[in-house]
């Protein structure tokens, strides 16, 4: 059995009636904050999940203290609509919730061979569990992801609709040398057990970069990861996210978890970090004639100028710049 980092830190709130932990192939994580109404459409499209595979979800809340996505939720469980689980992470952050979700998820369910994950603002694709684990035995990927497709509500400029923010990293399924998000994962039972608990670095909490951060340190330890096109998941993306300022926000932190990432992967190179930062001057040296590039090939501002920002990111990064998005859930 996997100790569990910080039990003290996870609480259980719900399980559903006759679970058979011992018989679930593939568990489900869920981690929600603020989101009781998203999270039960997320919950209503794993119920529709075209499977024969034993699957149970995990929920974890990571409001503490209003726990709006629990209690909208406990019901299903209880009820036994859903198998599974309803927790707290009373530790506030992003990777808080994720690690409670995972170290849960190898302490309740001792034969699972591999654990998905989806946000509370995704809808699944009825295939979605199904040919995220078939990709994985085709390509013998110990990590599987896909796409996150975005669904953009009403309002905000849909000009920036195609900005590199909202897209997907590949387009064809096959095996991959890096993947970036863990809003759309499948990830086998071997690498948790051999990654070790807390699995996610809580250093990301507020900023996110902790899947990054943990995907390339898995792929560093020889994991094998791939990616299928076809199992995508549908993410609601609110008005405020096509703001210019939103999308600048972003772009320079991705710039800054480029940088704290391959600082991390180059940690035993003696000179490792200062590789790091002449990468990163020469992508800021750079940086303006790639906009001018992107400038005439989409004749969008928006998206010309997505270079610079992540440069600069990535150079603020050396100085200890850190934009945590996540600070302040209600601007994300």
């Amino acid at each position: 059995m996997i100790p569990v980092h910080n039990k003290a830190s996870i609480s259980t709130l719900a399980r559903s009636p006759g679970l058979e932990p011992e018989t679930i192939e593939v568990v489900v994580t869920v981690p929600t904050f603020r989101r009781p109404k998203q999270l039960l459409d997320t919950l209503a499209s794993l119920q529709h999940q075209e499977t024969k595979r034993r699957f149970a979800v995990i929920v974890i809340e990571n409001e503490a203290d209003e726990r709006e996505g629990a209690a909208a939720a406990i019901p299903l469980f209880e009820s036994g609509e859903i198998p599974g689980m309803v927790i707290v992470a009373h530790e506030r952050g992003n990777c808080s919730a994720y690690n409670a979700g995972w170290e849960t998820a190898l302490t309740a369910f001792p034969s699972f061979t591999h654990l998905a994950v989806i946000d509370d603002d995704e809808i699944a694709d009825p295939c979605w569990l199904e040919r995220l684990r078939s990709a994985a035995s085709t390509f013998g990927a110990d990590i599987v992801g896909g796409p996150q497709v975005p669904v953009f509500q009403p309002g905000g400029d849909r000009k920036r609709a195609g900005h590199p923010v909202f897209a997907a990293p590949y387009n064809e399924s096959g095996a991959v040398d890096a993947l970036y998000s863990s809003g759309n994962l499948l990830i086998g039972r071997n690498v948790l057990a051999a990654m070790g608990a807390p699995f996610l670095d809580l250093a990301f909490n507020f900023m996110g970069g902790g899947d990054a951060d943990f995907l390339s340190r898995s792929a560093q330890n020889g994991f094998k990861l791939a990616w299928c096109a076809g199992a995508p998941v549908y993410e609601t993306v609110p008005a405020r996210r096509l703001e210019a300022d939103w999308i600048r926000a972003r772009s320079l932190r991705n710039g800054v978890i480029s940088t704290l990432v391959e600082k991390k992967k180059r940690a035993a190179d003696p000179l490792g970090r200062p590789r790091v930062f002449l990468k990163s001057l020469a992508l800021l040296a750079a940086s303006p004639v790639r906009a001018l590039a992107r400038l005439a090939a989409t004749r969008s501002p928006s998206v010309a100028v997505y270079p610079i920002y992540v440069a600069i990111g990535r150079t603020l990064a050396e100085f200890g710049y850190a934009n945590e998005q996540y600070r302040q859930p209600e601007k994300n």
